[in-house]
């Protein structure tokens, strides 16, 4: 299995201390007093404004990001990071209307760009993945905020502290972004 590596940096432009990062990091704080840029250069990983990853998620797939908050319409810095373990294999996940799986539920394999064009769904309130990781958009096309979803169930979106959040679009997080 391939490990995934990113190095933070204090300052855009990949300047100033530096962190490496191969695995999950609840809090940058304890290495870096700020972050301004970043280099994958292996693997995926889920950034997060907020320590815990918590706040607002942004996907990082092999790249140099110079000036991610730019980039990205960040208003703050990363404070945590996810490593995303790659899936080989097939990719299952329902999704449901409602809370604690009610309402209409439709079985997703493949993505999808717009639950309301596909499945005549105006909402999606809970899911249970089955397979595969996932990225759960806020808008249709894979636009907006985005959400990281893996394998287990979620019962609640809303309790999960997505009040205003509503997921239209879903995109598998496939082994293509190495």
């Amino acid at each position: 299995m391939t490990m995934g590596k990113i190095i933070f940096y204090e300052d855009r432009n990949f300047q100033g201390r530096s962190y490496e990062c191969m695995s999950d990091c609840p809090d940058m704080h304890s290495y870096l007093s700020r972050c301004h840029s970043c280099r994958v250069e292996s693997g995926c990983f889920m950034v997060y404004d907020r320590p815990n990853f918590m706040g607002n998620q942004y996907f990082m797939k092999r790249g140099e990001y110079s000036d991610y908050m730019r980039m990205m319409g960040m208003s703050d810095c990363i404070r945590s990071c996810r490593m995303i373990p790659m899936h080989r294999g097939q990719f299952r996940m329902r999704i449901y209307e409602r809370e604690n799986f009610g309402g209409q539920m439709m079985e997703l394999m493949d993505d999808c760009d717009s639950i309301m064009d596909r499945y005549r769904m105006s909402d999606c309130q809970s899911c249970h993945v089955m397979d595969g990781h996932w990225l759960m958009y806020e808008q249709p096309h894979f636009r907006g905020r985005m959400m990281y979803m893996r394998p287990g169930e979620y019962r609640s979106f809303r309790e999960m502290g997505m009040n205003n959040m509503r997921f239209m679009s879903m995109r598998r997080i496939m082994d293509s972004c190495m």
